[in-house]
C-alpha cells in the first residue's frame, strides 16, 4: 500500500520508513499538517500514520481534511501520550486505529494488515453492488415521462436532508427502488439501508424486529437481539407498507420519530438512534385516519415530504421502458433482439398494467426468452397483454361495469381498489368475501 508518515520527529519518520519499506509498502513523509496535505494531494495514500502532536498543532485536526481529499484513506493515530480519552477522541473523529508509542514493527504490520482486510471487504462490496447493477435493470428510475421526471427532481432535492419521506404509489411502481435511491443520494449513503416490512409479522413480533428484545422477554427469546433500528444506525430505516403497521405499535413509532428514543422489548433502558426514516405505502392513509385505523399524529409526522409515484398505465414512456428492458434481457440471455413489432408495442400501450413496473419487467423477460426471431411479436407477450384493453371509460376515467373489459381486468381493478382503501389485508379479504390466503394468491397472481 501507499503509506504517508506524518511526524515532526525525523528519527521517527526514518525508522518507520525503513520498517514499512521492508514490508513492501511505498512510503512518503511529511513533517507538518500543511506538508501532509500537499503530499496527499500530489500522491493519494492508502494509509496515513499521523502523530497526535505536530509541533503546536494536533494531528486530530488533520483527519477531516485528509479524508475530504480521499475518503478511502485509513488514518492511524500514533502518539507517546496515550490515554483512553485521546484514543476514543481519535476514533470518534474518524481514525481507523490508534497506535501508542513505543511500538514494534510487528504492531505496525498488524495494523496495516487490518487496513488491507477492511479495504478488501469494501472492494468486494463494491464488486457485488456492480454485479447487482448489471443483473437487475433499474427501469424504475428511468424514462421520459414528465411526471416521473418531477418526482425524481423532488427526490434529489430532499435526499441530502434528514427529513422523513413518505413514498406513495401502487404496488410495483418502484417505491422500494426510490427509497434506495434516496439513501444512495444522501449523506448517509455509506451507512446501512435496513428494510422493515410492516405487514409481515404480528404486532408483538414486529416490535421485536423493529426495536429488538432482551433475553427472556418472551418465549423463544434466548439471547439479546438489537433490532433493525439499531442495525440502521448512521443510515436509513425503510418502513415498507407503513399503512399496515399494527395499531398497538403506532404510538411507539410516533415516539421514536419525535424523539429518536426507544426501548427494546423486555427492557426499561431508553436507547437513542441516529437514523434517517423513509416510509412507503400503497394505502389511502387519509381514509385509514378517518376510520381510526391509523393515528392522525403519526400520519402527519410521517408525511413531512410526500413523493407519489405514478402507476405505469398513466405514464407516457411504456415503450421506452420496454425497449430498455429488452436490451438488458438480450444481453443477459446472449440473444440478438432488435425490438418490438408495431402490434406488440400497441398492446403494451393498451395494457392497464395492474402490476406496474414489476409486471412489465416479467412480461419483457418472458418475451425475450420465448421469442423465436429477433423481433418481439404480439404472440411473444403474455396472452392477457396481447388481448388487453386499457380499463378506462370513454372519458379516460376508471373501469366501469358493462364496459369492454375482460372479467380478469375487472377483478384486478376491483381488488386493487379494495386493497388501497382497506386498513389491513384481513379487512380487504372480508370486503371481498374471500379468505386471506385466497387474497394472498390473487395478489401474487396479478402482481398487486
Amino acid at each position: 500500500m501507499r503509506v504517508l508518515i506524518v511526524d515532526d520527529e525525523p528519527n521517527i519518520r526514518r525508522t518507520l520508513r525503513v520498517a514499512l519499506e521492508a514490508m513492501g509498502h511505498a512510503v512518503s513523509e511529511a513533517a507538518s499538517a500543511a506538508e501532509a496535505l500537499r503530499q496527499a494531494e500530489r500522491e493519494p495514500c492508502d494509509v496515513a500514520l499521523v502523530d497526535l502532536r505536530l509541533g503546536d498543532q494536533s494531528g486530530l485536526d488533520l483527519l477531516e481534511p485528509l479524508q475530504a481529499q480521499n475518503p478511502r484513506v485509513a488514518v492511524v493515530v500514533i502518539t507517546a501520550h496515550a490515554s483512553i480519552d485521546t484514543a476514543v477522541g481519535a476514533l470518534r473523529r474518524g481514525a481507523f486505529d490508534y497506535l501508542p508509542k513505543p511500538f514494534t514493527p510487528a504492531q505496525v504490520r498488524a495494523v496495516l494488515e487490518r487496513v488491507a482486510r477492511v479495504r478488501g471487504l469494501y472492494d468486494r462490496v463494491a464488486d457485488l453492488e456492480e454485479q447487482v447493477r448489471r443483473e437487475v435493470p433499474e427501469v424504475d428510475l428511468q424514462g421520459r415521462d414528465p411526471v416521473v421526471a418531477r418526482v425524481l427532481d423532488l427526490a434529489r432535492k430532499v435526499a441530502p436532508t434528514d427529513a422523513v419521506v413518505l413514498v406513495r404509489g401502487e404496488n410495483g411502481t418502484g417505491k422500494g427502488v426510490l427509497a434506495h435511491a434516496l439513501h444512495a443520494w444522501g449523506r448517509r449513503a455509506a451507512g446501512p439501508f435496513v428494510t422493515v416490512s410492516c405487514p409481515s409479522l404480528s404486532a408483538e413480533l414486529l416490535e421485536s424486529d423493529l426495536f429488538g428484545h432482551a433475553k427472556g422477554a418472551f418465549t423463544g427469546a434466548v439471547r439479546d437481539v438489537a433490532g433493525k433500528v439499531a442495525a440502521a444506525e448512521g443510515g436509513t430505516l425503510f418502513l415498507d407498507e407503513i399503512g399496515d403497521l399494527p395499531p398497538p405499535l403506532q404510538p411507539k413509532l410516533l415516539r421514536f420519530l419525535q424523539e429518536r428514543k426507544y426501548e427494546r422489548v423486555g427492557e426499561t433502558k431508553t436507547r437513542t438512534a441516529d437514523v434517517r426514516l423513509v416510509a412507503a405505502t400503497n394505502r389511502d392513509l387519509e381514509a385509514a385516519v378517518a376510520s381510526g385505523a391509523f393515528r392522525e399524529d403519526l400520519f402527519y409526522r410521517l408525511n413531512v415530504v410526500e413523493i407519489t409515484l405514478p402507476p405505469l398505465r398513466s405514464r407516457s414512456d411504456v415503450a421506452d421502458l420496454a425497449e430498455h428492458l429488452l436490451g438488458f434481457f438480450a444481453r443477459q440471455t446472449g440473444r440478438r433482439l432488435t425490438g418490438f413489432a408495431p402490434a406488440a408495442l400497441a398492446a403494451l400501450g393498451r395494457h392497464p398494467w395492474p402490476g406496474n413496473l414489476r409486471e412489465l419487467r416479467n412480461a419483457v423477460e418472458r418475451a425475450a426468452i420465448l421469442a423465436e426471431g429477433p423481433e418481439i411479436g404480439l404472440a411473444d407477450l403474455p396472452e392477457r397483454i396481447g388481448q388487453a384493453t386499457r380499463p378506462t371509460g370513454p372519458g379516460g376515467g376508471p373501469t366501469a361495469l358493462g364496459g369492454p373489459f375482460t372479467l380478469e381486468q375487472v377483478e384486478v381493478e376491483h381488488i386493487r381498489r379494495v386493497l388501497a382503501a382497506a386498513p389491513s389485508l384481513d379487512a380487504a379479504a372480508r370486503t371481498l368475501g374471500v379468505d386471506p390466503s385466497t387474497l394472498y394468491r390473487k395478489r401474487k397472481q396479478f402482481g398487486l
